[in-house]
């Protein structure tokens, strides 16, 4: 049986191009999805063998959306396709379960190759993140958002992409007063409490993009 692929990237022409890829190789894409969010939800319902997508998404960016189907659809394995080669990202993608680093500026072949050693259980990373990896692992970033619960995690994404304490009840099926809750005890843990602060914090830690 082919290995079945759900791609997650909020770009519709490189998802295209990945899907055209990857059914030449002979692999089936089950999926597409523009956003974190939806790339979790096709997850959970498809339940496929890997998942490839993007870490700069919207709603609920890559490293999130990791952590929640490490948490929910362990089987699944992902595999990151990103243009971020800096040390903080790829130690957050090995935290939160990602078994594949693939850099966009790679061949083609770079990411056939990850999803083949990742479907047998391996660890892949691009050639050109062992630096970076190494990097990250000798040294501690500044008060990290790991100490965030996945919800409060989303709830900053949220805020950082300026969307307003009801809209983010209503994408993420909360009520206004739990989104409130969340806001206020991600802002006393990061002991931030300015919603600029937020927005810059979240930008610094590679959630949305400046």
């Amino acid at each position: 049986m082919p290995i079945r692929i759900v791609l997650a990237d909020d770009h519709v022409l490189v998802r295209q191009s990945l899907k055209a890829l990857l059914e030449r190789e002979g692999f089936q894409v089950v999926a597409e999805a523009s956003d974190g969010q939806e790339a979790v939800r096709h997850a959970g319902s498809l339940q496929p063998d890997i998942v490839v997508m993007d870490i700069s998404m919207p709603i609920l960016n890559g490293l999130n959306a990791a952590r929640e189907m490490s948490r929910s659809i362990p089987k699944t394995k992902i595999i990151l396709l990103t243009q971020h080669d800096e040390g903080q990202y790829i130690s957050e993608a090995l935290d939160a379960g990602v078994k594949g680093y693939v850099l966009k500026n790679q061949v083609a072949s770079d990411l056939l190759e990850a999803i083949r050693q990742v479907s047998r259980g391996q660890v892949y990373l691009s050639p050109g993140v062992s630096r970076g990896v190494m990097e990250a692992y000798h040294s501690k970033s500044e008060k990290s958002k790991s100490s965030l619960t996945l919800r409060e995690r989303q709830v900053l994404q949220l805020i950082a992409e300026g969307k307003s304490t009801k809209d983010v009840a209503s994408l993420l099926g909360i009520s206004v007063k739990t989104a409130e809750s969340h806001r206020t005890r991600l802002m006393n843990k990061l002991d931030i409490h300015e919603t600029a602060s937020l927005v810059r914090y979240a930008v610094r830690q590679g959630m949305v993009e400046p």
